[in-house]
């Protein structure tokens, strides 16, 4: 769920060219958008790319976090929605309707519809994204970027999370006998060449282990969303088993992270042509799926440095960025509103249209584990202070009375 899909043509160019990576972070869209930003969209950068999908992350976040979005946020994101229930990355005429040439795509389908069910009330359209998904499955059982193009791991991944979202059984959306799942254990590695996920095999049926792809691939084989889950900790660090099913490969997967992030505490982006430097974004995607795979205790160090060291690349990465920031922190239980300083909450919020609501402090749940239950306790023992002490007075008050 990095903001690669910012370069979603990029990442159609590469499955056409059944590359072995995926859509890597490209530079981030020009600030100068050849295309008048819409109202109700987050975001000042270019949408061509990247609308849905930012917009999606940034309800997903918001809603993760306890607020209400805008209503023109949620009814610019439904209006992209094709006829036949797909979405491409940006329509800037949502008026006129899909055609044979809208490049319509599973990613961002598949993150609207999880957006859209999050937030409730609009079942029928997260239906009719899912319903289109399930036409453009592939015989191995899962999804390219494109309709029909080569299964790869991230996105297959993310409608997995689309399904479950809806209510559907990943395991049970099958084509040609072969479900999701199917799919994504094809694309794990063995234990001899570390556990990880690859992206897609190579031209020749090679895979290559990627930690963009493990990130999202350990979080769609445990039949979960962009949001993650936050399942009790399992005590036990993750170890690398011949897998047969996915969840076995997620738990090697898991593993692959943990021995990623043991040195620096944050995944390194290598690009051709370029300098090592840290990957922002795959660290957050690692952190939630580490936490999502009950392994929060071994993830809370490169959250530590996320916080640390993120900021200036979130500012930079606009509402997706945020969004990443802000479900990892919460999948981690870590606070969004106080990250390293920064209110991630607030601006992510600041980048499109108000929210319709935001709750307060009181009005937030607290953790189970975090003194909540004794915070109420104390309240609930001093109301009956206060109310023992109004009797005494009162009683001492009828008193006087009595005397005089």
């Amino acid at each position: 769920m990095n903001v690669r899909r910012s370069a979603a043509a990029l990442a159609a160019t590469v499955a056409v060219l059944g590359a072995a990576t995926p859509a890597v972070a490209a530079p981030s869209p020009s600030p100068s958008p050849s295309v008048a930003i819409p109202d109700g969209l987050y975001g000042d950068a270019d949408p061509t790319y990247d609308g849905v999908w930012r917009q999606s992350l940034a309800l997903l976040a918001q809603d993760t976090a306890g607020v209400v979005p805008a209503p023109e946020a949620v009814g610019w994101l439904t209006g992209q929605q094709c006829a036949d229930g797909s979405f491409a990355a940006f329509r800037a005429d949502p008026a006129r309707a899909c055609g044979a040439r809208t490049a319509v795509d599973t990613n961002s389908t598949a993150a609207a519809a999880q957006a859209l069910a999050a937030l409730g009330g609009r079942r029928a359209a997260v239906d009719k994204a899912v319903g289109w998904l399930k036409s453009v499955q592939n015989k191995d059982g899962g999804w390219g970027y494109t309709p029909g193009g080569a299964t790869d791991a991230n996105s297959t991944s993310v409608v997995v999370g689309a399904l479950a979202a809806a209510g559907e059984r990943p395991a049970e959306v099958r084509a040609d006998g072969h479900s999701p799942y199917d799919a994504l254990l094809k694309l794990a590695l063995p234990c001899a060449d570390g556990g990880a996920f690859a992206f897609q095999p190579d031209q020749k049926g090679k895979l290559t282990a990627n930690d963009d792809a493990t990130a999202a691939a350990v979080v769609g084989a445990l039949g979960k969303g962009l949001a993650g889950a936050s399942p009790k900790p399992t005590g036990t660090p993750p170890g690398c088993a011949d897998a047969t099913d996915a969840g076995q490969a997620a738990r090697n997967g898991a593993a692959h992270l943990v021995e990623a992030l043991a040195d620096d505490r944050h995944l390194t982006s290598a690009l051709p042509g370029a300098e090592d430097q840290p990957d922002y974004g795959n660290t957050a995607d690692a952190v939630l799926a580490l936490t999502t795979a009950g392994h929060g205790d071994l993830a809370a160090p490169a959250l530590r440095w996320l916080e640390s060291h993120a900021a200036d690349w979130a500012a930079r990465g606009g509402p997706a960025a945020y969004a990443q920031l802000i479900l990892a922190a919460d999948a981690l239980g870590s606070d969004p509103r106080s990250f390293g300083g920064h209110d991630l909450v607030k601006l992510l919020g600041a980048t499109g249209p108000a929210p319709a609501e935001t709750p307060t402090p009181r009005q937030e749940e607290r953790p189970a584990d975090d003194g909540g239950s004794w915070s109420v306790l104390w309240w609930v023992g001093g109301l009956c202070l206060v109310a023992a002490v109004g009797a005494v007075l009162a009683l001492r008050g009828r008193g006087r009375a009595g005397r005089s």
